[in-house]
């Protein structure tokens, strides 16, 4: 009989109401139940697309024995780490705390007043070696409960005293932040995050340390902005962008990259990015594509807008909603065709006879290009579970060049036949069981995508020429789908996330600054004002429900919610850039495109906040790293006055996307920011020709009207 989970929508949620665990959704039915009835709290956080959280499921979650202890002793508590993030930062704090690790799934146990008391993440459903079974853990647990609540209960707000201890240790109260204040220390913190990157590089395979190797893209964006700052031909920045752009390229290369129907998988287990965790993610889409532009407009490598392309291709097709979201992932784990038995990766691996079988005559092409071996390429150490014997995953072994050699063929015939041999592969794949996918759409992931497409639309890579107008309204359409399902414009409040109808979850800082992104960066595409004035609109929102007054920066999670027993301040820049990286940045683009210095102060005291941290870490906070670059550089506009829609327009628009420049606040003046920006309305065309006006430190050069003429002014 199904439990609580069965109403809820989350597919998550939903992939355990069968289980014969209790499980109840979280919420005041079942915190008032644990306080009736004096029960400890099982909370078991993960989300859908999981693969340790499908392995404890069906050994634990689904054994009628184990579930039997669970809801006798407990009260099971089920959360999507998605749709509550703010619950999960908080006891992925704690477990972290505790053990030194976390990961998902995340098991911890509280008070019935939701104080956690013990956590760890996956437990095995028996007693091994060194480490209990998931049983004995639950016996003991409730055991201690039994005989030692009061000790479990203390011990609990000890940890949690410290926990908040070093929350306030992390942000210090600053009443004002002058940007020299920043300057000399800022200096220090890219010194420091740059030599950290610099000596953890892996030359070898790209990326950063050793296995498991995880696709961070703030990592990327701080090497490119590192660039900027030292100079494009210095040695520095020629190492900056070397290191970033081979970490794109191997990447590309590697089985980590889907190389048969785009996009990335989460990360790989080993060094080389070749065998990956094969769940898909759209944050990781969105985040790597934008790496892919970079890597191209600072090496002029149309490879790398290639992969860009790859990855828009793939979300476009296969995680765009039909109303113009976008959905939030696909699972690692799929059925095996024709078995009842799942396994990870089983989407996506090949035998050789199943590629022999599907290409022909093309098969000996792709076998050498992608290393495919008769008996499977995946090292036994690299499969403990034993899934992938016998199965290739597609690693490029061999450059274009190479292959094209080995096989007589000129590269671009090369290359065009392995395009087309992938095709063929993509058609056949098609028939299998696919994996889940989350259908959820999630604001905030959405606001990374809005901004990945529309600098897709603005790239200067010509293999985007065709798809320009594709990108830039897939964007809109995913700002539109936002602006009317997701966000309650009397209030001006966003809610986090949709799946049959709004749900009930406000959004948390990281949707506000997220979304606010992506507006900025589609204004940039499109010049249409509104996408702008929403992006400061939400930004007021974020500053009324999520800033911190007293210390500076922004909570994670609205003020007023019993039900969380840490309010914390997210600023680790890891998976997903973090809340208060992305606005501190927003800030700076606001204010610099609206001279409003407001918004510029409230930058400044965020960063400010965070200085312990970017200066004693910087490398965990790599992205608020381009917000202090930001700060630290004059604010420099360039204003284009014509219609948007003119070839005369787009020349000069051209020009400024061209290549990497220092900071500049790109506009189009037009009489609806003119009540916002004031300053824009003396922006005229000239002579009936459009013309663009470059400004600096809020004092314009006289305007020009030719792209070589705006060139010499950028230089």
């Amino acid at each position: 009989m199904p439990n609580a989970l069965v109403s809820e929508t989350s597919p998550y949620l939903r992939q355990h109401a069968d289980n014969p665990v209790a499980w109840l959704p979280w919420g005041e039915a079942a915190f008032e139940r644990a306080r009736r009835e004096q029960k400890p709290i099982f909370l078991s956080i993960g989300y859908a697309t999981c693969h340790w959280c499908h392995v404890m499921a069906h050994e634990s979650f689904e054994d009628p024995t184990i579930a039997a202890i669970i809801n006798a002793h407990f009260v099971p508590i089920k959360v999507d780490r998605e749709e509550r993030p703010d619950v999960d930062r908080v006891y992925m704090t704690y477990v972290q705390a505790l053990t030194g690790h976390g990961g998902w799934p995340l098991s911890a146990w509280l008070t019935p007043e939701l104080k956690p008391f013990y956590g760890g993440t996956y437990f095995p459903p028996t007693d091994r070696p060194g480490r209990p079974g998931f049983p004995s853990v639950l016996q003991g647990i409730a055991q201690g409960w039994a005989d030692e609540r009061d000790k479990l209960v203390a011990e609990s707000d000890r940890v949690l005293g410290l926990l908040r201890e070093q929350g306030q240790r992390a942000t210090g109260a600053v009443p004002s932040a002058a940007e020299e204040d920043l300057t000399e220390p800022a200096g220090e913190a890219f010194e420091k995050a740059y030599q950290y990157l610099y000596e953890n590089y892996d030359a070898s395979h790209g990326g950063f340390g050793g296995a498991p190797k995880f696709p961070r893209a703030s990592n990327l964006n701080f090497l490119f902005r590192c660039a900027v700052v030292q100079g494009l031909a210095s040695e520095t920045g020629r190492e900056a962008v070397e290191m970033a752009a081979a970490t794109v390229a191997a990447m590309a290369r590697g089985g980590i990259h889907d190389h048969v129907g785009g996009g990335f998988h989460r990360y790989a287990v080993d060094e080389g990015w070749f065998v990956p965790h094969f769940e898909k993610m759209l944050y990781d889409q969105a985040q790597i594509a934008v790496n892919a532009l970079d890597a191209h407009l600072y090496t002029g490598r149309d490879a790398y807008a290639w992969v860009a392309r790859d990855i828009f291709d793939y979300v476009l097709r296969d995680l765009t909603d039909a109303e113009g979201g976008f959905h939030s992932a696909e699972d690692a784990d799929s059925p095996i065709a024709g078995t009842q038995a799942h396994a990870e990766g089983a989407f996506y691996v090949w035998t050789e006879a199943e590629l022999r079988s599907a290409l022909g005559a093309e098969a000996d092409l792709v076998v050498g290009h992608f290393g495919v071996r008769a008996d499977g390429n995946v090292p036994a150490a690299l499969d403990p579970q034993g899934e992938l014997r016998g199965k290739n995953i597609l690693k490029q072994v061999a450059s274009i060049v190479d292959t094209a050699r080995a096989h007589h063929l000129a590269p671009e015939e090369a290359a065009d036949r392995i395009a087309t041999a992938l095709e063929k592969l993509r058609a056949v794949r098609a028939s299998r069981p696919r994996p889940l996918r989350d259908d959820k759409i999630i604001a905030a992931w959405n606001g990374l995508m809005i901004g990945a497409l529309a600098r897709g639309a603005t790239s200067p890579a010509a293999c985007l020429d065709d798809k320009r107008e594709f990108y830039r309204e897939a964007a809109e359409r995913s700002a539109r789908f936002v602006e009317r399902e997701l966000y309650d414009a009397g209030r001006g409040v966003l809610h986090r996330t949709y799946r049959e109808g709004r749900g009930a979850q406000e959004g948390f800082a990281e949707d506000y600054a997220a979304m606010g992104a992506g507006l900025l960066d589609l204004y940039e595409a499109t010049f249409d004002p509104h996408w702008l004035l929403w992006a400061e609109r939400l930004q007021q929102t974020m500053d009324e429900q999520f800033w911190d007054e007293a210390e500076g920066g922004y909570f994670s999670s609205a003020a007023g919610d019993t039900a969380l027993v840490l309010r914390l301040k997210d600023d680790y820049d890891g998976a997903e850039p973090s809340a208060n990286s992305l606005a501190a940045s927003n800030l700076l683009r606001l204010a610099g495109a609206l001279h409003d210095d407001r918004h510029r102060r409230r930058a400044l005291r965020t960063l400010a906040a965070f200085r312990s941290r970017w200066l004693g870490a910087p490398y965990a906070v790599p992205e608020m790293l381009c917000a202090l670059e930001r700060a630290l550089e004059p604010p420099r506009q360039v204003v284009i006055a014509g219609d948007p829609r003119s070839p005369e327009f787009a020349a000069l628009v051209a020009v400024v996307r061209e290549a990497p420049r220092r900071r500049r606040a790109l506009l189009a003046a037009h009489p609806e920011l003119e009540s916002r920006a004031p300053w824009l309305s003396s922006m005229k065309k000239i002579d009936g020709r459009a013309a663009a006006y470059v400004c600096e430190h809020y004092t314009c050069q006289a305007p020009v009207c030719t792209p070589g003429d705006l060139r010499e002014l950028l230089a």
